[in-house]
């Protein structure tokens, strides 16, 4: 039996050493490369032509959907599974539409992650509860019923917990971002939203049916 090619693509020494001793414990796996950036994702992709590349989001030299769009354009016959700790709405539906065949969260155990890596490699996508309840509320809801279609997922979620009077801080919390990242949103959405100022937007927010 051919064994599946795996390429590793995470900045973590840790992580890596994880599933190095997960993946060649696999008498059907064989591990081909690992990778610490995106370019370098990218670069040892092309040339070892792996059937399945690892993927972490979080990653310098280009982050994983970037690498992902860039692998699947040289390289399409390969099966990218996002494998990392992010999981907010941006990036599930930014690694789907990138290409990504699956998604799951580290957290996932040994054996799921082995189980879907052996179906992105056999053509199946596969994703985990959490994300694909989300995937499934997505694409099931009709687009006229999602208020302000400008924004993001993220945006419009982050908007509702504005409308609800939750402070930049306590929304930091809530979702565990940091505030510079919060900041950064709320900044995004009032652009959007051609607001001034933080009243302005609940009031815009209350009346669509946010935070109510």
């Amino acid at each position: 039996m051919t064994p599946i090619r795996v390429l590793v693509a995470d900045d973590h020494w840790g992580f890596r050493f994880g599933m190095r001793a997960l993946l060649t414990a696999e008498p059907d796996i064989e591990l081909v490369g690992e990778a610490t950036t995106g370019a370098e994702a990218v670069a040892a992709a092309v040339e070892e032509h792996p059937d399945v590349v690892l993927m972490d989001l979080a990653m310098p030299g280009g982050n994983g959907i970037e690498a992902t769009r860039a692998i699947l354009a040289q390289a399409p016959a390969t099966a990218v599974l996002v494998l990392t700790m992010v999981e907010d709405d941006d990036s599930v539906f930014a690694a789907v539409r990138a290409g990504a065949r699956g998604y799951l969260l580290k957290g996932a155990d040994g054996v799921e992650t082995m189980r879907a890596i052996r179906a992105v490699a056999g053509g199946e996508a596969i994703f985990g509860p959490g994300i694909a309840r989300r995937l499934r509320w997505y694409f099931a809801a009709p687009g006229a019923a999602r208020p302000f279609p400008e924004l993001t997922e993220r945006e419009r979620e982050i908007l509702g917990l504005v409308a609800q009077g939750l402070t930049n801080a306590a929304v930091a919390d809530r979702l565990h971002l940091s505030h510079k990242t919060v900041r950064n949103y709320v900044s995004s959405i009032f652009t959007k939203l051609g607001v001034a100022h933080r009243g302005e937007a609940v009031a815009r927010a209350r009346e669509a049916g946010l935070g109510t």
